[in-house]
């Protein structure tokens, strides 16, 4: 514990702590002494156990409840100020805390995800990464290392481990290097592609036959993969668009206690398709059905929806009905 300095020790028990002890003890503290620690509080990123139940068996009897690696981080600053010194008196301390994690070298990567970091230095020399490394938090560092090819990890950590003191200009040379090129990437917002949801509703819009074989052939690779595709091609809401003959031939494969749970979570539009696909008599005991299960859980709810999929999916495997459009089907079917 001789190199953990007392500061990052006050650092670390306070967010060992419960949030409310945590800040009482901030509470007792001077404003200065405050804005140190919480200034620390804000440098921290994910906590080892290690580390944290040395700190708490050094600051007091062993306490087995607060070990578990907790985090810092501004977020984590803030919320004990505010909660040690009120809403109405934590900014303008808050403020100090933020234009000094800002100060801090490469205080600009606070909020820049180690994958987009790792993109922009993986080829750099191993003396800058380790530059780089040195001024962020181990946690972070550790997810940069990790996408580091073995030999290059080897030289990163050898250039750390001998680092000593380096020169200030340097590390402002390096940041200022870093921040330019990064810049792009810090005023961009990002949109998810691809995926599962996207090889689904490519599929909902092939020709059956490429569907089939495409998922076939990923099937002999990946069976799980295709499975998840599947449920995501045609949902339960999906059964409002095909055609009152398909539906007819679900309907005759599942229970009347299965659609009143599944209708439960259902559109009007799908229940009116549905109901209107039934006889007049098993329309109305279907309808009794759903209002007599009064509430149910949104989770029994979706479970028996997929059920039905499932049925659906396998009627559709057999020939008996088709959910899905293709080349010179004139009538939309699922989107």
């Amino acid at each position: 514990m001789s190199g953990i300095t007392s500061l990052r020790k006050a650092a670390v028990l306070l967010t060992s702590l419960p949030e409310d002890a945590a800040a009482a003890l901030l509470g007792k503290l001077t404003e200065k002494q405050v804005e140190h620690v919480s200034i620390e509080i804000a440098k921290l990123g994910r906590l080892g156990s290690d580390e944290q139940e040395a700190v708490i068996y050094e600051f007091a009897d062993a306490n087995p409840n607060a070990l578990g690696g907790d985090s810092g981080g501004i977020d984590a600053a803030k919320s004990l100020l505010e909660k040690a010194l009120g809403k109405d008196h934590a900014g303008s301390t808050l403020e100090s805390v933020e234009q000094s994690i800002a100060a801090l070298p490469f205080g600009f990567l606070k909020d820049v995800d180690p994958q987009n970091l790792l993109t922009f230095i993986v080829d750099e020399h191993p003396q800058t990464i380790a530059v780089i490394l040195t001024h962020l938090p181990p946690s972070y560092g550790a997810e940069v290392m990790g996408g580091l090819s073995p030999e290059r990890q080897l030289s990163v950590i050898q250039r750390i481990a001998n680092m000593g003191q380096t020169n200030p200009e340097v590390v402002d040379e390096v940041e200022r290097g870093l921040e330019k090129r990064m810049a792009s990437v810090m005023s961009q917002s990002y949109e998810s592609a691809g995926g599962v949801s996207n090889v689904a509703e490519i599929l909902n819009v092939t020709d059956r036959a490429t569907e089939r074989s495409l998922l076939d052939n990923l099937s002999q690779e990946d069976p799980d993969l295709v499975e998840e595709i599947r449920r995501l091609m045609f949902v339960f809401e999906d059964i409002q668009k095909i055609t009152d003959k398909d539906v007819q031939a679900i309907l005759k494969n599942v229970e009347n206690s299965q659609w009143a749970m599944a209708m439960k979570g259902a559109s009007e539009e799908l229940k009116q398709k549905i109901l209107t696909n039934m006889s007049k008599r098993a329309a109305e005991m279907l309808t009794e059905e759903i209002e007599f299960l009064g509430a149910v859980k949104v989770s029994d709810v979706e479970s028996m929806q997929q059920q039905i999929v499932d049925i659906a999916r396998r009627l559709e495997d057999t020939g008996e009905v088709t959910l899905s459009s293709s080349d010179d089907d004139s009538e939309q079917m699922v989107n």
